[in-house]
């Protein structure tokens, strides 16, 4: 019975890991959706919008970024 627990163990580690890539790449895909979606939004912004906000078009990227990776 020792055996049988050791390798139902083993399966249920192995399993585990799996579940966890999963789920992280789950969530880097759903952040990389949140980058290109604030990319695609404030690109559609005009010049004057875009100053109104403070933001020039070369911060675009940098605050995508920081909106969809560092809550």
């Amino acid at each position: 019975m020792a055996i049988a627990s050791n390798i139902t163990t083993t399966n249920a580690g192995a399993f585990d890991r799996i579940q966890a890539a999963f789920r992280a790449l789950s969530e880097r895909v759903a952040q990389y959706k949140v980058y290109r979606a604030t990319i695609n939004e404030l690109q559609e912004l005009s010049n004057r919008e875009l100053a109104d906000l403070g933001i020039s078009r070369s911060m675009i990227k940098r605050l995508a970024y920081e909106a969809a990776y560092e809550h």
